[in-house]
């Protein structure tokens, strides 16, 4: 299985050691490029690289990224998507490229992602709420509700879908899950887990997703609210704990924030008139 290699290794246990293959996830970089411009002055431009589990989605990935990122709007504005090669100094499946229709205007401003290295970088969490506003508005209000059981209901879905994880144990999964629909992606970034997710509503036209519920195995950051307020999500439970920023984000965007979420238990960290007994 692609995005899985085998490595020889050492088990110790009680009754002595083992020399057994153990299953691991891989980790490679996905280069991001765009193509724009006119028909007469193409240019290209590389917007991200990011490391990743090569899964067999990386235009969702790509295409979710963009999309979150404000730079594409729908799945008209991509001409195509497809690997290349930089001279033959990189892999063919390590290199993605979007090329844009003609008529696109690429605001490049608005990739500069909101990650903060540390708590002295001057950036408070207000402006950074306000800049996330600048890209999407307050989610709209709707009649969208689930029940507990749904809640508790969906570990259960997540770990039955996760191919990946379950020959390896080592990647996050984002679960896009409604009453007619469910969409699961894998990655060793749960950014990246959720860029794919959407990426692959993105190209079914499902966006807004204003009826599903996103499932994160991860905790819940202030980027992922980020990202599931620009595809119209309003409910996100995530299986550790969210960030101050996160619930700080969701209560702005009126998103319902779930957390520490078991088939027996959870906390709602906003938006609790979402959800009903």
């Amino acid at each position: 299985m692609y995005g899985i290699k085998s490595f020889e290794i050492k088990k110790f246990r009680p009754k002595g050691v083992e020399e057994t293959p153990d299953l691991v996830v891989v980790e490679e970089p996905l280069e991001i490029r765009l193509g724009y411009g006119s028909e007469n002055n193409r240019q290209q431009k590389s917007v991200s690289v990011t490391m990743r589990t090569p899964t067999g989605h990386d235009f969702e990935l790509a295409l979710g990224f963009l999309f979150t990122e404000n730079i594409i709007q729908t799945f008209d504005d991509v001409l195509s998507i497809y690997y290349c090669t930089d001279t033959g100094k990189q892999e063919q499946q390590n290199i993605v490229r979007v090329e844009l229709k003609p008529h696109i205007l690429v605001n490049f401003q608005s990739l500069e992602r909101f990650f903060y290295s540390t708590s002295s970088c001057g950036v408070c969490g207000k402006a950074s709420i306000e800049a996330i506003q600048q890209k999407c508005s307050v989610l709209p209000k709707s009649d969208f509700k689930v029940s507990v059981a749904f809640i508790q209901s969906l570990p259960k879905i997540l770990l039955e879908k996760q191919t990946f994880f379950q020959h390896t144990g080592g990647l996050h999964a984002a679960l896009l899950q409604g009453f007619s629909m469910s969409i699961l992606r894998e990655d060793i970034g749960r950014h990246n887990a959720l860029d794919k997710a959407i990426g692959a509503a993105f190209q079914q036209n499902l966006i807004p997703l204003s009826n599903v519920v996103l499932l994160m195995s991860s905790r819940a950051s202030f980027e992922l609210i980020q990202k599931a307020a620009m595809a119209g999500i309003s409910m996100l439970a995530c299986m550790g704990s969210p960030s101050s920023m996160a619930i700080e984000t969701a209560k702005a965007f009126g998103m319902t924030l779930i957390g520490f979420l078991r088939e027996d238990s959870f906390n709602i960290y906003s938006g609790d008139e979402r959800i009903f007994s």
